[in-house]
């Protein structure tokens, strides 16, 4: 697969997935070509609030065989080792179960075409079932071992169920394919059955959606333990910001401070002209005080990384990794020269002025410390496009044509085109570059597609998959 790769996620948001093995230090850069007629510039977007409310990230152990040999000759095995250590495997493979599944079901949703979607639809539930036999054939009978693998069996029978239910829902409706959809629908209440068979949840419980929503939640924290690693996110910068600010407060009362003089020197005595003229001098002071420190930030921050991450494995508080991470709005002559060249090269017509955002994270990993059996992380990090949806216009024009003396119109929708291009620098390698086009409209993406790079431009690169 390659090294990373780029998708859409769900109607508004794309997502970025990589690997990274014990000693990695990898340096992975995002820009993203926001056309001005989007009006999307720092005028009107904060980074740093766009990084709290629409950038989500995970990181955990990643496997790519954990899902049917490794774990099932690790079930076999399970009496050769310790309760935590079961605990551990099973929580690592329901875990990556549970994201296949929700990453399966996504990509389905999107599909339009309704016999690939029903083809798509029956093969996911297959491999559902299948998945879920399996995982049922090594059932602990100790029951120190038992209460884990409950656990996570209830809430890997509820996720499948839901997700299949919501497909289900908004399936393009279609009585050519009844078949399928009573084979899925019977797979849900097999599930739900068998739910109540070994009484995981109470009356009470299934009977309040929201006590069996935040029940699931927990359950899924649960899973999670051991495999997620713990992030630590710490601010950077904070002392150096409270310095700018004293800074700019100082110079604004230096410069109030020489019209007071100035003014008492004008005015002799206390009278109504100094007075308003000292309340026009401390209403300018208010109105660039802000102003002022806020700019000399922008310079003072410019380039510098916004946060720090510490990646912690959850069982054995070791430090896995160590991240920097930036987000800001840049300037086209500082985009680096390798960039320039792909979109200098991309057609005349594609050629328009972009606030360029920048999004980039420096990557430590630690050599040792990793779970036992495992030498790589897996990184997705989920951007959200609803902020600059907002920003959008709807599409108002109309296409008008003539047929047989009769002119027909049909209403066409306002898209705009983001050129997002990807740098990756692994150790002291040359940088390699990717450069994706996703092309939305006010309501969703239409389209999430990977463009040729000019010759000389070095490509990211396919590595083998990863396995245990």
């Amino acid at each position: 697969m390659s090294k990373v790769y780029v998708k859409q996620e769900e109607s508004l948001s794309i997502k970025f997935v990589h690997q990274m093995k014990e000693g990695d230090h990898r340096r992975l850069d995002l820009y993203f070509f926001l056309p001005k007629e989007m009006g999307i510039n720092p005028q009107s977007l904060d980074e740093e609030e766009y990084y709290h409310a629409a950038i989500a990230g995970r990181r955990s152990y990643y496997s790519s065989g954990l899902h049917l040999p490794l774990v099932q000759g690790r079930f076999i095995s399970q009496n050769k080792r310790t309760v935590e250590e079961f605990r551990l495997y099973l929580n690592l493979f329901a875990y990556q179960f549970a994201v296949a599944i929700e990453t399966d079901s996504k990509e389905l949703a999107q599909i339009e075409d309704i016999e690939q979607f029903y083809l798509a639809l029956k093969d996911l539930s297959d491999i559902v079932a299948q998945l879920l036999k399996k995982f049922r054939r090594n059932e602990p009978s100790d029951p120190k071992w038992k209460h884990y693998f409950e656990n996570s069996d209830n809430y890997l029978s509820w996720f499948c169920e839901q997700r299949l239910l919501k497909l289900l829902s908004h399936a393009p409706r279609s009585s050519d394919y009844s078949e399928i959809t009573e084979e899925v629908v019977n797979l849900c209440r097999s599930e739900n059955s068998y739910r109540e068979s070994k009484n995981y949840n109470s009356s009470q419980t299934k009977d309040d959606p929201n006590r069996i929503s935040n029940k699931m939640l927990l359950l899924r924290r649960l899973i999670q333990q051991g495999v997620v690693l713990k992030e630590e996110l710490k601010t950077l910068g904070v002392g150096l910001k409270k310095l700018t600010t004293g800074i700019a407060t100082g110079f604004v009362m230096l410069v109030v401070s020489a019209l007071i003089i100035k003014a008492q020197g004008v005015f002799s005595g206390l009278t109504l002209s100094l007075v308003l003229t000292l309340a026009v001098i401390y209403g300018f002071r208010e109105i660039f005080k802000e102003d002022i420190r806020n700019a000399l930030w922008r310079v003072i921050q410019k380039g510098r990384p916004r946060w720090s991450r510490i990646l912690r494995d959850t069982t054995s508080q070791a430090v896995i990794g160590r991240q920097l991470v930036w987000i800001d709005f840049i300037k086209a002559k500082e985009l680096p020269t390798e960039i320039d060249e792909i979109l200098n090269r991309r057609h005349s017509q594609n050629k328009v002025d972009a606030d360029i955002l920048h999004y980039g994270i420096n990557s430590r990993i630690s050599q040792k410390d990793f779970l036992a059996g495992y030498s790589t992380i897996q990184e997705q990090v989920n951007f959200s496009l609803a902020p600059f949806a907002r920003y959008l216009e709807r599409g108002k024009a109309k296409i008008y044509k003539e047929s047989d003396g009769k002119i027909s119109s049909d209403s066409v929708e306002r898209r705009y085109q983001i050129n997002l291009v990807l740098s990756l620098r692994e150790g002291r390698n040359p940088p390699q570059f990717a450069r994706y086009k996703v092309t939305m409209n006010r309501s969703t993406i239409i389209e999430v597609t990977e463009s040729k790079l000019p010759d000389g431009v070095q490509a990211i690169g396919f590595e083998q998959e990863v396995a245990d």
